[in-house]
């Protein structure tokens, strides 16, 4: 199996940004040590949600601070980029990390739309807004000159440089929640993320994709990358006991939980709704706190003593998941207490799976 490091850690206050963000830049360089081959880079504004708010600044950091751990967004926004700007960004992350950039993309948050707001937009035209900006992004790294005329973008580009060091520039995936995403984005040899997805839907969600790179006409060696690199995002806490793990976590994921309520009910507009098609037990305010952990628990989360999330993880590879993304920061949850469960994975849990690879 292959294991990737995902980072989506709260500062709880201004004053702690500065310390956070170093911190964060320890955690990366930690997950490296370990034996993690990815880690992945998420992109909030305005609360402390995403401490360093810009990912691709961010990544930059950590392009000096690794030497060998790939660099992948979970995901970039893309109504909040100008695509040209966001091609050449990513064009020279790709030069400065020498080939080790992913690119994962969505059309922006369904939950917060004070980001939008913050940005000068709305989120209605989300969806418009990224599929143009994805067309600009993938021409710019392969055409010279690129002319382009569309409803959001008008634009005349000479040449683009630097040139990304990965052939057509680096890879982009998609993030997948729907069994026809899943097809599709196999159809169109993509590779994909995906979130709390329970264990008796994975093997059903991964045949799915399949049958994409299947119908898309990919040949064996495609198939067999795609699938190897198709990632599942988990919460991960590892604990000197099940029952600590299980206090521990909760209490973390809780606290994440109220920041998130609170926010949204402060900064959402009163006239901006989420679609109901996209509430969980986790994401709805409605939910009592304990039907929403108990949610996020079985569906989202593998913790416990090392000798149970072993167990957790092998359940996961015997359902088809060869690359698994970890989560092992919560909310406000402290740096020593973060690098403590992350080397209890990577020291006790990792290696028992290194032979699947």
């Amino acid at each position: 199996m292959q294991f990737g490091w995902l980072t989506l850690a709260l500062s709880p206050n201004p004053d702690e940004d500065a310390v956070r963000i170093e911190q964060q830049i320890q955690q990366v360089q930690a997950a490296e040590a370990l034996g993690f081959g990815d880690v992945w880079l998420t992109e909030h504004y305005f609360t402390g949600e995403s401490v360093y708010n810009d990912a691709l600044l961010f990544a930059s950091a950590l392009t000096q601070r690794t030497s060998r751990i790939r660099i992948g967004f979970a995901v970039v926004q893309m109504p909040f980029h100008h695509p040209v700007r966001l091609a050449t960004q990513l064009a020279l992350l790709d030069n400065l990390s020498h080939g080790r950039i992913d690119v994962g993309i969505g059309k922006g948050t369904v939950y917060n739309e004070y980001e939008f707001i913050g940005h000068g937009l709305r989120s209605d035209d989300s969806r418009d807004r990224m599929a143009e900006a994805l067309e600009v992004l993938e021409r710019a790294w392969r055409e010279t000159p690129l002319v382009y005329e569309g409803k959001y973008f008008n634009l005349r580009v000479p040449e683009l440089r630097p040139k990304p060091v990965q052939p057509f520039g680096p890879p982009i995936w998609r993030s997948v929640i729907s069994p026809g995403s899943f097809t599709e984005c196999g159809r169109l040899g993509i590779p994909i993320l995906t979130s709390r997805l329970p264990v008796a839907r994975i093997k059903e969600r991964w045949q799915l994709y399949e049958s994409g790179i299947a119908e898309g006409g990919h040949d064996a060696g495609v198939r067999d990358r795609l699938l190897s690199q198709a990632a599942l995002w988990r919460n991960v806490y590892v604990a000197e006991t099940d029952a600590q793990a299980e206090d521990e976590l909760s209490a973390l994921l809780l606290r994440t939980r109220s920041h998130m309520m609170h926010v949204r009910h402060e900064y959402n507009p009163p006239d901006f709704h989420v679609d109901p098609v996209m509430l969980n037990a986790w994401t709805n305010p409605d939910v009592s706190e304990a039907e929403a952990l108990a949610y996020v628990l079985s569906t989202g989360s593998l913790y416990g003593s090392a000798a149970t999330v072993r167990d957790q993880v092998a359940e996961l590879r015997d359902v088809g998941v060869r690359h698994l993304l970890c989560q092992t920061g919560f909310g406000d949850m402290s740096h020593e207490q973060n690098l403590l469960s992350m080397r209890r994975f990577g020291e006790q849990v990792m290696p028992a799976f290194r032979s699947d690879r």
